[in-house]
């Protein structure tokens, strides 16, 4: 099984996927630099798959890496999160997907057609689905929390969820049942996943994180000043 370590030096983030022997996918462009005996693959499309990536506006060309030896990705001031496919299948938002190892299968999903329109996010809006057994990386906007749903509803409001489980029901609404309950609310449309399954999440980004140390070191600096 290939190993992926999510490395943090001076607050950037990078993956870095060791292979004995093995082979992963990445995201189209996601390499930084590579060591070892390893070969670089990036297979042409099926016709069905050039079609598919052409009507949704996907990449669909996820580049191999087989060998020995080390693979580091490109860093972010973000995150990511690794996540074990256990035979279940996810729907991982678009821009969600960065790595995975081979034995993981990667597709397209699409929303109904009045789900995107509600998001507002155009009609060529499309989403990751993966399945299997093995490892999925995620690019993150900061730390990942776990819901687990069961029979329940999670509402969200922006894009705050990574993956969910494929079982879960996806739909977009109105925040409140009435027009003026959503105009004086202040939240117009809302992100609702129903069921169950399981949802994850990363609702406080990194970079409210270091507001937030950034402020509260200037306050004790002016305490003890």
């Amino acid at each position: 099984m290939a190993k992926f370590d999510i490395i943090e030096q001076e607050g950037v983030r990078f993956v870095k996927c060791t292979l004995n022997n093995e082979t992963i996918k990445t995201e189209s462009g996601a390499l930084h630099y590579m060591r070892g005996r390893i070969e670089m693959e990036s297979k042409a499309p099926s016709m069905g798959g050039l079609l598919k990536s052409l009507a949704t506006g996907e990449s669909i060309f996820r580049p191999t890496y087989t060998g020995t030896g080390e693979v580091y990705l490109e860093p972010s001031l973000g995150g990511f999160h690794v996540m074990e496919c256990a035979g279940e299948t996810w729907i991982l938002e678009g821009g969600a997907y960065w790595a995975s190892e081979s034995s993981i299968a990667i597709d397209v999903h699409r929303e109904k057609s009045m789900t995107v329109f509600k998001t507002g996010e155009g009609l060529l809006d499309f989403q990751t689905k993966v399945s299997g057994h093995g490892i999925v990386v995620l690019a993150s906007q900061g730390p990942v929390e776990v819901v687990h749903l069961q029979n329940d509803r999670l509402t969200v409001d922006g894009r705050l969820v990574l993956a969910r489980s494929s079982s879960l029901e996806y739909t977009v609404q109105r925040a409140a049942k009435s027009l003026m309950g959503t105009m004086t609310s202040g939240e117009y449309m809302v992100r609702i996943y129903e069921g169950t399954g399981s949802v994850l999440m990363a609702p406080m980004p990194y970079w409210r994180q270091r507001l937030a140390a950034s402020i509260q070191g200037l306050a004790s600096a002016r305490k003890t000043g």
